[in-house]
């Protein structure tokens, strides 16, 4: 039996000069990066939780907790490749991956294919199956304020092991 499963992934970073501004493993040029425990990446962190969620599996805290002096500064899209790598082993393909990332800036759209690209491969999944979306906060809250990065990622997952 083929299972379908779903999972959301949601995070948020602080920004802060001398950082830099990661989304998807794509740098993107910004006076301010994202502030995290690795290399803050949100988009990738956001990812990796929609993945492990739909599979069962966790979630990002768990696998690489920011206790753990080992993932200081960690490269976040190797963190999505490993976790990628245990859905994968529990019998799951990608179907569909849905990302949106909220800030003020940069704009999302100049690199957009370059971050759907970057996810895709990391997944293993086509082109296709990726998409990313960015939106403002319209001025509102610490996001709307330029003072964070939010991301959220909803994936569908197939496959999967039986019990």
């Amino acid at each position: 039996m083929n299972m379908i499963r779903i999972g959301i992934g949601k995070d948020l970073h602080r920004l802060i000069k001398g950082r830099p501004f990661l989304l998807g493993g794509v740098e993107l040029p910004s006076e301010r990066g994202e502030l995290g425990h690795s290399d803050g990446d949100v988009l990738a962190h956001a990812v990796t939780d929609a993945v492990l969620g739909a599979a069962g599996l966790g979630d990002i805290g768990t696998l690489f907790p920011s206790s753990d002096p080992k993932w200081k500064d960690a490269d976040s899209m190797e963190l999505l490749r490993s976790a990628w790598a245990l859905v994968r082993e529990a019998g799951y393909v990608l179907s569909n991956l849905d990302c949106t990332v909220t800030c003020e800036k940069p704009k999302i759209l100049p690199y957009r294919d370059l971050i759907r690209s970057s996810l895709a491969a990391a997944l293993d999944a086509p082109l296709e199956a990726v998409f990313v979306k960015g939106k403002t906060a319209e001025g509102l809250g610490p996001v709307g304020e330029g003072k964070a990065v939010e991301a959220e990622a909803v994936c569908l997952l197939n496959g999967g092991r039986q019990c």
